[in-house]
C-alpha cells in the first residue's frame, strides 16, 4: 500500500507501487508510473508519460517529467524513463523528450541531483552521477557513468560528458568533456586526470598512471589530436580505460575540451 497525504492530487491514470509515500500538495499526473518504495515530497509535480524506478527520492517542489522547453514541441507524446535509487532534491527539474530528439529523456540509477539541478529534453544520464546545486544540462546532452557536474555549471546542447569526468563549479562546457579528466572554467579547459577521484572509486594505480600518460600525449606533446590518439591506442591499448578514452575522442562530433 502507498501512503498519500490527503492534500495530494493523484491522477486515476497514474500508478503507484507498494510503499510509495506522497507528501502534502504533491501532484502525480496522468501516465506517471512510480516504482515501489519511492518518496515524493511536498508540492512536487510529476507529469507523464513517465516511468520512475523503485526507491527514488523526489524532494519538495521538484518538477519531474514536465514538457520539454523546446519551441518545436507541439504537445506530441514523449517520455521520461528513470531508473532506481535516484535522489532529486528540492526544485530539481527534469523534462521529457521531444519527437525530434528520439522522444525520450533517460536517467539511469543511483544518481544524485542536488537542489535546482536541471536535465533538459532528450538527455541521456547514466548511473552513479552527481549533479551539484544548479548544474544544468541543455537538450540532447549525454552524461556517462560516474561523472560529476559541479555547481552552477552548464553543458551545451549535444555535448557529451565522459565516464568519471569531473566538471568543476561554474564551468561552461561547449565541447565534449573528456572521461576521467578535470574540466574547469568559464571557457572550459582540462586540468589533468582526476587522480584523487579515481583512487576513491577504486581504480587500479596502473590504470591511473596509464591515463596520466595518455593525457600527457594529448596535452604535453607536439602531436595533433589524431596522432595522440593513435599513440594512445598503440602504447596504452592494454588498458580498457585508455581504449575507451581514445574511442571517446574518435567518436566526438563537437570536438573535445583540451
Amino acid at each position: 500500500m502507498s501512503a498519500r497525504h490527503p492534500t495530494a492530487e493523484i491522477s486515476l491514470e497514474a500508478s503507484l507501487g507498494d510503499g510509495v509515500e506522497v507528501g502534502p500538495f504533491a501532484v502525480v499526473g496522468t501516465g506517471v508510473r512510480v516504482g515501489a518504495g519511492c518518496s515524493i515530497g511536498a508540492h512536487a509535480v510529476l507529469q507523464g508519460p513517465a516511468e520512475i524506478g523503485a526507491r527514488c527520492r523526489i524532494g519538495a517542489f521538484a518538477s519531474i517529467g514536465s514538457d520539454p522547453q523546446d519551441l518545436k514541441h507541439r504537445g506530441e507524446p514523449t517520455r521520461l524513463v528513470v531508473g532506481e535509487e535516484n535522489t532529486f532534491r528540492e526544485f530539481v527539474t527534469v523534462n521529457r523528450g521531444t519527437a525530434g530528439g528520439g522522444g525520450v529523456t533517460t536517467i539511469g540509477s543511483r544518481n544524485f541531483f542536488m537542489a535546482y539541478a536541471h536535465v533538459a529534453h532528450d538527455c541521456r544520464v547514466g548511473d552513479d552521477t552527481i549533479f551539484a546545486n544548479a548544474a544544468t544540462l541543455a537538450g540532447h546532452v549525454t552524461v556517462e557513468d560516474g561523472a560529476t557536474v559541479g555547481a552552477y555549471s552548464g553543458v551545451h546542447q549535444f555535448c557529451r560528458v565522459g565516464r568519471h569526468a569531473f566538471i568543476g563549479g561554474y564551468t561552461v562546457v561547449t565541447q565534449d568533456a573528456l572521461p576521467f579528466v578535470k574540466t574547469v572554467g568559464n571557457r572550459a579547459g582540462s586540468f589533468g586526470i582526476n587522480t584523487i577521484g579515481l583512487e576513491r572509486k577504486g581504480f587500479a594505480p596502473e590504470a591511473i598512471e596509464a591515463l596520466k600518460r595518455a593525457y600527457r600525449l594529448l596535452r604535453g606533446s607536439k602531436l595533433n589530436i589524431g596522432q595522440a590518439v593513435e599513440r594512445i591506442e598503440a602504447e596504452l591499448g592494454a588498458f580498457e580505460e585508455c581504449r575507451y578514452l581514445a574511442a571517446f575522442i574518435r567518436s566526438s562530433q563537437r570536438g573535445v575540451v583540451k
